[in-house]
């Protein structure tokens, strides 16, 4: 059995289980077994039907004018009921042979039929019981539980796939259930609700270009599909013939830009829908959204280490942010990559993230609030504006080369480019310098940077375990140190940029006294 309190033991070839009661020590033996919800065959056969069918429709179209219509669609029926018999029969297996139980110590897990896989989580190690049910599942009552201790392992999480609804609910609470925290000025219960009118920050982030984009080449590769892109392509520029070039690329882009606007909408309906934050007896922080697909993520308080306010630049014009927890054992979801753990808030008025975060916190007032920040010194700035003009530059300079060893127009592209990119490669720069500050607030340590993601985290001083101290040359030259706070949380690492030399060592001295201080070279007394 591993340190971590997990243990795994495979067995292949095994045909034969020995009785549960055999399995476990005697402690644990008392526990009853339990099987999977009966309902998960009949996902199966849903899900294999759906993808038969998928692959049926238009194989019975390019067959049937060789065996007739009805010849055709008999053989791709007859083919869809046996690929469903056996996808169904191989899950009917998988589910005789799987079995768990949750005993006084330990959570087990035994399946498999070849390879015969038992697991173990120690019960004191659970930290999370998270739990996802897409439309199907909702419909039918079921759901999957996914069971973690917060470490970022294979062996450190338990899936049941599926169980009923009743039963997730049960076991959430009886493997989350810990001794009623002390109370305080804090309440219980709900944190914070959805509110319909959060919906028009969504159109503001970034995905909006994004989807838009993805819209476009979506629609050019359906069409081809069917062999008519040039009929597609063809339609748009006799639509646009009359319309001036200039005007016609507004059109175009502000056509896809729609479209990305209603994909973010929808995107975020799908997401939030539903969303609510609650604190439970023993100290456990419970999220729950989605409209089609439910989700239900528990974090437990004693891992958190402190919160980070996020406030992308759209966002952030409309005085709203984002609240995402900083927690050990949190991770994204390898089967839904649009789900992130460590979200506790949707972008909603910056006033709300500052007021769930100190709830979340346990503080009256959040440390992102409260925190007196230490701007940076002007070096930082110079740095900022040099990297900003070059980026914008370049293509400038690119393409004037071009147009004068190819053509004019290339030339007018690169002034019109100018024209916009310099303005706002400056404003952008000076907006990060402003942006950069540091400091302490009880205690949290608050660190602060970023223009189109503006990042101010607050993270616990006694969760900070090492200090990293990078200067590169240019920096030296300047006065500067980037200074990164290490941790078991969150993104593991947390950065103070471009901070004055001086400055930035005694604050990293005072976050965490003495973890820097015998490496510091203070010079003759």
């Amino acid at each position: 059995m591993s340190e971590a309190g997990e243990a795994e033991a495979d067995v292949v070839g095994g045909l034969l289980d020995k009785p549960a009661a055999q399995d476990s020590a005697a402690p644990e033996s008392a526990a009853p077994w339990r099987r999977l919800a009966p309902g998960t065959l009949l996902v199966t056969a849903a899900v294999m039907a759906g993808i038969a069918l998928g692959a049926g429709v238009p194989t019975a179209l390019g067959i049937s004018n060789g065996l007739g219509p009805v010849r055709a669609v008999g053989w791709v029926l007859a083919a869809t009921l046996l690929f469903v018999a056996c996808g169904t029969g191989a899950d009917y297996i998988r589910w005789r042979r799987t079995r768990y139980r949750i005993g006084a110590e330990r959570a087990e897990l035994h399946t498999g039929l070849l390879l015969v896989k038992r697991r173990s989580l120690a019960r004191e190690r659970i930290r999370s019981v998270d739990l996802t049910a897409n439309p199907m599942l909702r419909v039918l009552g079921l759901v999957k539980v996914r069971i973690g201790t917060g470490e970022h392992s294979g062996e450190s999480t338990l899936e049941l796939d599926l169980v009923t609804r009743q039963e997730g609910e049960r076991l959430r609470r009886e493997l989350l259930d810990r001794a009623p925290g002390t109370p305080g000025a804090h309440r219980e219960g709900v944190l914070a609700a959805l509110d319909p009118r959060w919906i028009r920050y969504a159109p503001m982030s970034f995905l909006a270009p994004a989807l838009g984009g993805a819209a476009a080449g979506g629609l050019l590769q359906i069409s081809d599909w069917f062999g008519a892109q040039r009929q597609v392509v063809d339609w748009i520029a006799h639509r646009l013939a009359d319309t001036p070039l200039g005007w016609a690329i507004v059109l175009l882009v502000g056509a896809a830009g729609l479209a990305g606007v209603v994909g973010t909408l929808g995107l975020w309906v799908e997401m939030w829908w539903n969303y609510r934050i609650e604190r439970e007896p023993g100290g456990t922080l419970r999220v729950r959204r989605g409209l089609f697909t439910a989700r239900s993520v528990s974090i437990e308080e004693r891992r958190l280490r402190g919160v980070e306010l996020v406030e992308p630049f759209g966002v952030r014009l409309l005085g709203a942010a984002r609240l995402d927890a900083v927690a050990t054992g949190l991770a994204h979801d390898d089967e839904d990559k649009h789900v992130d753990h460590k979200n506790l808030l949707p972008a909603a008025p910056r006033a709300v993230a500052q007021e769930l975060a100190a709830q979340v916190l346990r503080e009256p007032v959040s440390p992102t609030r409260s925190a007196t920040l230490t701007p940076h010194p002007s070096a930082a700035r110079g740095r900022r504006l040099r990297r900003a003009l070059a980026a914008a530059l370049a293509p400038v300079l690119i393409l004037t080369v071009l147009g004068l060893l190819v053509t004019d127009v290339l030339l007018q592209v690169a002034a019109g480019l100018a024209v916009v990119a310099l303005p706002t490669a400056v404003l952008l720069a000076l907006d990060a310098a402003r942006n950069l500050g540091h400091g302490i607030s009880g205690g949290y340590l608050v660190a602060r940077s970023g223009t189109l993601r503006r990042s101010t985290v607050a993270l616990q001083r006694a969760g900070v375990i090492g200090w990293t101290v990078r200067q590169s040359v240019f920096q030296r030259r300047a006065g500067l140190l980037t200074l990164t706070a290490t941790t078991a949380a969150g993104d593991g690492a947390y950065h103070v940029r471009d901070a004055a030399q001086a400055e930035g060592l005694a604050f990293a001295e005072e976050a965490v006294p003495s973890l820097l201080t015998p490496f510091l070279d203070r010079g003759p007394a």
